[in-house]
């Protein structure tokens, strides 16, 4: 083992995510996992929560790979005019210059882990939108803790 090359690893909770909406409109945000500011590295890590009927809007990136793990929901993916039906558990792999978007179809709010390597301004983007609190329900599932009952 190279002990040289050995960094301290970096760990939090999902208390320690910060949440954005990009745009004030969005039906969806954004919890920064890990990114170049705490990981050193160009990658992007976060989970993507979407409202009911959230989505996406149409985006590109010309470098950078993205993959998305659904946590929980379900919903569906678009890429290059190509949709598949997607829920927990299911991974979708969005290579580099392919326009795509996710949508949540289901009767909860969607969730998905999202990483995108490289970052390619994928973290500055998420960081200069607007900050918001994740609620009781996003820090269940992100717990796996039982969902809240909800009156």
């Amino acid at each position: 083992m190279d002990t040289t090359r050995c960094m301290i690893p970096v760990a939090k909770s999902p208390q320690d995510y910060q949440a954005f909406k990009i745009s004030p409109g969005d039906t969806n945000r954004l919890a920064i996992v890990f990114d170049t500011a705490s990981a050193n590295i160009s990658l992007t890590i976060c989970v993507e929560i979407f409202d009911i009927g959230g989505k996406t809007p149409p985006n590109r990136h010309q470098m950078a790979v993205e993959m998305f793990f659904i946590l929980s929901g379900e919903g569906r993916a678009i890429c290059d005019g190509k949709t598949v039906a997607i829920r927990s558990g299911d991974s979708v792999l969005v290579p580099p210059t392919g326009t795509h978007m996710i949508e949540n179809t289901g009767s909860t709010r969607l969730y998905a882990l999202c990483i995108m390597v490289p970052n390619e301004d994928f973290a500055e983007l998420i960081r200069s939108g607007t900050p918001v609190e994740l609620d009781a329900e996003d820090l269940a599932v992100l717990r796996r803790l039982p969902a809240p009952v909800l009156c």
